[in-house]
């Protein structure tokens, strides 16, 4: 399976941290946040990885080079002149994701979640992983039923933790340019066609300052558990 790190966002909550440093470069627990999540796609055997990046993205290049000191072979997508959001920045790097299934995680979270844990063929078109609601998103996203996601709003939600397996052809069809997932994922729910699952481990947006140092916080304290 191949893998995508999502990198190209601005962080503008993370200013002025962001301002001159890009979000997935931030360090807790003495490293970037992106690179746990490359040990972790290390250990679950995941070896060819595609980052995404617009805002200082030279610097993540330079930083993680060709990903072979982290036994990774990483290529890069860049968006100019701005992010196309998750589902055009998908779409613009499938033709290096090739035809099977891949998966995608966001750069600026943390978790223990494990990646070799996700199915390498998800019954439908994307398998998610979902998480209690934090704080700063008690609505949640969506509803886990009997392994399905649905956006029906009458029942408990879960928040999506930025971490799926997707298929090619959930965005077949679809032109590339700025482009969000939520529409995509919700036209697909209502034909069934995603799965899910709930992690009740650790699980952290580090869209903030403050939630930063918490992580950091947290790390010293209580150790990664990775």
């Amino acid at each position: 399976m191949r893998s995508m790190i999502l990198a190209a966002g601005r962080g503008e909550r993370m200013r002025p941290l962001t301002d001159t440093t890009p979000k997935p470069l931030l360090e807790a627990g003495g490293q970037t946040l992106i690179e746990y999540h490359l040990q972790a796609l290390r250990r679950a055997g995941i070896e060819q990885v595609v980052i995404n990046q617009a805002w200082l993205g030279d610097k993540i290049e330079a930083f993680l080079g060709d990903g072979s000191r982290y036994g990774l072979h990483i290529r890069y997508s860049p968006e100019a002149p701005v992010a196309l959001e998750t589902a055009g920045g998908i779409i613009q790097a499938l033709p290096q994701l090739g035809d099977e299934p891949f998966l995608v995680v966001n750069g600026d979270i943390w978790t223990d979640y494990p990646f070799e844990n996700l199915p390498a063929e998800p019954e439908g078109l994307a398998h998610l992983v979902m998480v209690d609601n934090p704080f700063q998103h008690p609505e949640g996203d969506f509803i886990l039923e009997q392994g399905q996601l649905s956006a029906a709003e009458d029942g408990p939600q879960l928040t999506f933790s930025g971490i799926g397996v997707y298929r090619p052809e959930l965005f077949a069809g679809l032109a590339a340019g700025v482009r969000p997932l939520a529409p995509i994922l919700v036209e697909a729910m209502g034909r069934g066609q995603i799965s899910g699952e709930h992690h009740a481990g650790q699980w952290s947006d580090v869209g903030t300052p403050e939630r930063l140092d918490a992580l950091r916080l947290q790390l010293a304290t209580r150790g990664h558990g990775i």
